[in-house]
């Protein structure tokens, strides 16, 4: 049997399941919301062309407006200004875009502090435990805030989300072999990370290294420490600074 054959039937056997990291995108998905006089992306909105009707009798189809950043999405390096001469959406590698993860749950400790960050000591623990973060891997982020995402005031929290420290996303971009960084809330830095020193170093630090970000994942519970392969399906919009994206992990039914 081929190697893609095998990966096939295991699919179809149930032996490797396809787990869907994506929330739902519809108008109550929640967005970042930046202080004026910042300007924002829109909404998401479904504007209805045809629906078996006197426009269009036998088909239905809409055009979509929305953001590049809406929903989960894919932060390509050219999004900040540190990554400005770096790739855009419609560039990244394949190798990034099917690429293995490591997981790491904080849950516990966002549980006991919205405001958590994540500190370049719990990966150490973590890879103490599991081995080296995977080369040109992602790092998955888990803190349970996926339950908020149905509430768009309980998902913002105004401003009170957890995310990772300054010197935790230097070390992320600078010293570890990742091609990106994948969390659950809106997006990958945390709701402090303003005052932080860079400013919002994740964006700063790993997009100015040519890394990527993903945002709003969900399902990251039936996603094992490792293991499992990443696949990140983005718009290739040319010249984008990003990308509403599905975003599936294949993982063994007995993995982790």
């Amino acid at each position: 049997m081929s190697l893609l054959n095998a990966v096939i039937e295991a699919t179809r056997s149930g032996a490797v399941d396809i787990i869907d990291l994506t929330t739902p995108l519809q108008e109550t998905t929640p967005i970042l919301q930046l202080p004026p006089p910042l300007a924002n992306t829109v909404p998401f909105r479904l504007e209805e062309i045809s629906r078996y009707d006197d426009r269009g009798p036998a088909w239905y189809w809409n055009n979509i407006h929305t953001g590049e950043h809406t929903g989960t999405h894919l932060d390509a390096p050219v999004h900040w200004l540190s990554g400005r001469d770096g790739h855009d959406v419609s560039q990244a590698p394949m190798q990034t875009l099917v690429a293995p993860v490591a997981m790491i749950d904080m849950t516990a400790e966002v549980a006991a502090d919205p405001e958590f960050l994540l500190e370049i000591e719990h990966i150490h623990r973590w890879e103490k435990e599991h081995g080296p973060l995977p080369a040109g891997g992602w790092l998955l982020y888990r803190t349970g805030w996926e339950s908020r995402g149905e509430d768009a005031a309980a998902f913002t929290n105004d401003g009170h989300t957890p995310g990772v420290s300054a010197a935790c996303a230097e070390w992320l971009a600078e010293e570890s072999a990742l091609t990106g960084l994948g969390v659950e809330t809106v997006g990958t830095d945390a709701g402090a990370a303003a005052g932080f020193e860079p400013p919002f170093p994740c964006h700063s630090r790993l997009l100015g290294a040519n890394k990527w970000g993903l945002t709003s994942l969900r399902n990251l519970a039936r996603v094992p420490a490792t293991g499992a392969l990443l696949i990140v399906s983005p718009l290739p919009i040319v010249g984008g600074s990003g990308s509403p994206a599905r975003v599936l992990a294949l993982v063994e039914r007995d993995a982790g």
